[in-house]
């Protein structure tokens, strides 16, 4: 089960972690705080939380809670619908996921993510599997970053927050091969800064 508290309280809600809490609140209102959203919020039983990601015409908010629990709990059964809640138009499902795809720990994961990053009809959605490429540290995460990164360098560039995620995660993963790009975004009035901090945590030479 998903490393967080789940001590059913007298209201039988569980006591959680602060990402299991900031999930639970939002999709509070959207479940109606029902008895099923209750239920899949304090249950132990894995096998319940898998056939919700299965049957028919069970909410999103339902599969979400559901995936995210597996998922921090390393079971795998929840790694394709996390990677769609990943790719969400809800920023909000993007980060609940992310954070469940690390706890979850499928070697599948830097690949999937590095496929949406440079999805070119989904770069409106990509801010968040970049996000989660530089905290996987995956052999993918440099090489796509660039990728990422080199298409969305120009003046008008409407994803530039995804393109600044790229520049941000490049100096945070500090290798030499980033250089080339992260100087061409330096005359960027959006990325120029973060891009002479990424190139200050590269390797000299």
């Amino acid at each position: 089960m998903c490393p967080l508290t789940l001590a059913v309280s007298a209201d039988t809600l569980p006591v959680m972690d602060e990402e299991f809490r900031s999930l639970a609140d939002r999709l509070g209102d959207e479940a109606g705080e029902s008895a099923a959203y209750r239920r899949l919020l304090a249950t132990e039983d894995d096998e319940e939380l898998a056939r919700v990601l299965v049957e028919r015409e069970r909410p999103l908010w339902a599969r979400e809670i559901a995936a995210f629990r597996l998922g921090c709990g390393g079971d795998r059964r929840a790694f394709e619908a996390l990677v769609l809640l990943l790719n969400h138009r809800d920023p909000e499902r993007c980060v609940s996921a992310a954070h469940a795809l690390v706890r979850l720990g499928d070697p599948r994961t830097p690949r999937a993510a590095a496929a949406l990053a440079t999805n070119t009809l989904r770069t409106a959605y990509a801010l968040h599997p970049v996000r989660l490429l530089t905290a996987l540290r995956a052999p993918e995460s440099v090489p796509t970053l660039i990728s990422t990164l080199e298409r969305l360098l120009a003046p008008d560039e409407p994803h530039w927050r995804v393109a600044l995620a790229c520049v941000e995660g490049l100096g945070q993963l500090g290798d030499a091969q980033a250089r080339p790009v992260l100087q061409a975004a330096l005359p960027l009035p959006r990325l120029g800064g973060a891009a002479e901090e990424a190139i200050s945590r590269l390797p000299a030479g």
